[in-house]
């Protein structure tokens, strides 16, 4: 599980494919946090990108598979 640097966080458009990230916080405004909650993208929620098209990102979260766009991705940070 890959464990980014204390007080370092990126987008989860940056995570490698495959790999396990915990996310460490979600950006945006009010009602893009909640949709992210809705679709179970919480801080410290154990999430896999499954695949990367064009930015757009393919995502395991809470055994679930979840396209979202890149633009929301970038909103998630790890």
């Amino acid at each position: 599980m890959q464990k980014p640097e204390r007080g370092i966080a990126m987008p989860l458009t940056l995570a490698v494919p495959g790999e396990e990230v915990i996310i460490k916080r979600i950006g945006g405004n009010a009602e893009v946090r909640a949709h992210l909650q809705n679709l179970g993208f919480v801080s410290g929620a154990v999430v896999m990108v499954v695949n990367s098209m064009g930015g757009n990102l393919i995502v395991n979260v809470k055994n679930a598979r979840i396209a979202i766009s890149k633009e929301m991705a970038q909103k998630i940070f790890i």
